[in-house]
């Protein structure tokens, strides 16, 4: 008797916890059910352009009069110049109503270079959609559809969004259509090498191919981030998705629909992390900030001051703990903005003013980062330059290090440093262009440092005594 006691006793635990763990998972039903209609399918077509084949077709056409003229004549036209036939091609994507007159969010890269976008509703209806603006930096596109009293999503906010939260994800995955899934957000303010102007949501939301673009859902049913890459090594989901926050959408959106485009914030720097071993050769008590490496000419950055060598700690009030933090910062920052910085120059902390610039063009930013720099440097005899892509390549070398023009009498020549030689560290600092070279030369008391370079493949470390400085 007194073992049925205890069975059932048992029992009676097991249902009671499985009951209440159930009743502590939330239910989806309602969210899905009241904002799915607001969720799209979003399909585009594209058509290649006519690509020349090699060769004409001959005047005295062998397959004039035979079986094969008909076949043959589909790939020439009436000159005898060949092409292949314009064939469409389609994608996939999903989308949300933002607004009940028919304005819809998407990603840019469902709808670039499209050549019709078809939106299908949840009431089967398809209509053709034109596309107001996008911008590719956020990889954000907002659509118009010709309806009215349409169902529109509730947009929040996802300043406030915590880690452990449980958000919900309506899409198209491999075209199947209001496929929800769920999970919880793992991180915030995630940067992906593409995307540094985005402080991505990471969460473990199942999402694959023709997600991008739907909504991510908290449990109040409002919409607080676009659903837009997936990190993966075998091309499906593996636990790691990432939505761009609602903030960003709605900055985006209002200024494409006020201008068209979308005007950022541009410091004009390029900055890498601080590790424990540089925070510990710059006196700092922990890594912190966002060290700069270059500083692009005529740049904001440059106007107010700012130099190679610099750690931003504060932008405009807000804390930079990693150099992943002040991109999206500076880009939210309103262009032409007077912004405090502090930075940390030689152990000292520095409150420098800068005027915000706007963002140019990617072809723009190329341009200046790959510009090559040259210097003569007669305090230890040598003359410099950057290294452009044709060197890299032939000397194996992906980034950094400047190239030895020549080597005058000097120190450099007492070290060992030769003509065609690539400096790569100079004083445990790794060097990255001509002018932060220079700038850490010059910053440099009486003293002899250690310099990595690189010759004939082969790295090689060289002591270099640095006489006084006489500037």
């Amino acid at each position: 008797m007194n073992l049925v006691k205890y069975v059932l006793g048992i029992c009676l635990t097991i249902f009671l916890t499985t009951s209440l763990a159930a009743r502590e998972l939330p239910d989806f039903t309602k969210l899905a059910e009241e904002y799915g209609p607001s969720v799209v399918n979003i399909s585009t077509t594209a058509k290649k352009t006519k690509d020349s084949l090699r060769g004409e077709l001959p005047k005295d056409n062998p397959f004039k009069d035979g079986p094969f003229h008909d076949f043959f004549k589909r790939f020439f036209d009436n000159e005898g110049n060949g092409f292949l036939e314009e064939r469409p091609s389609t994608s996939l994507g999903s989308g949300f109503i933002i607004s009940e007159d028919g304005y819809v969010i998407t990603n840019n890269h469902v709808i670039d270079d499209a050549g019709e976008i078809i939106v299908r509703l949840s009431d089967r209806r398809e209509l053709t959609a034109e596309v107001v603006g996008a911008d590719k930096r956020s990889d954000i596109a907002l659509l118009k559809i010709d309806a009215n009293s349409l169902p529109a999503v509730k947009l929040g906010s996802s300043e406030n969004l915590k880690v452990g939260e449980w958000v919900l994800a309506i899409g198209s995955p491999f075209g199947f259509e209001h496929s929800v899934t769920a999970g919880i957000v793992s991180a915030k303010g995630r940067s992906l090498p593409s995307d540094t102007y985005v402080p991505f949501i990471q969460t473990d939301v199942a999402i694959n191919p023709g997600n991008s673009g739907g909504p991510l859902f908290n449990l109040d049913g409002e919409v607080i981030g676009v659903n837009a890459q997936i990190y993966s090594r075998t091309g499906g989901f593996m636990g790691l998705s990432f939505a761009i926050p609602v903030d960003v959408m709605k900055d985006v959106v209002d200024q494409l629909k006020n201008s068209g485009k979308v005007s950022r914030g541009w410091l004009g720097v390029l900055i890498q992390d601080v590790t424990h071993e540089l925070a510990e050769s710059f006196a700092m008590k922990k890594p912190q900030g966002a060290l700069i490496a270059r500083v692009l000419p005529e740049s904001p950055a440059a106007e107010a001051g700012l130099k190679v060598g610099d750690i931003i700690v504060t932008f405009d009030g807000k804390q930079i703990e990693r150099s992943v933090d002040l991109p999206p910062i500076v880009g939210r920052t309103k262009v032409n903005t007077t912004v405090s910085t502090i930075v940390i120059r030689k152990g000292k902390q520095e409150a420098i003013n800068v005027n915000i610039g706007e963002l140019p063009s990617e072809e723009d930013i190329k341009l200046a980062t790959a510009a090559q720099g040259t210097a003569n440097l007669d305090r230890i005899g040598l003359s410099i330059t950057d290294l452009d892509d044709k060197k890299r390549e032939t000397l194996s070398i992906v980034e950094g290090g400047v190239l030895v023009r020549n080597v005058e009498e000097g120190t450099a020549r007492d070290a060992g440093v030769r003509k065609g030689d690539v400096i790569m560290m100079i004083d445990n600092t790794d060097v990255t262009d001509v002018i932060q070279f220079k700038e850490i030369v010059t910053g440099l008391g009486e003293t002899t440092v250690p310099v990595l370079i690189h010759r004939h493949g082969s790295p090689l470390f060289l002591a270099l005594k640095v006489p006084a400085n006489d500037r």
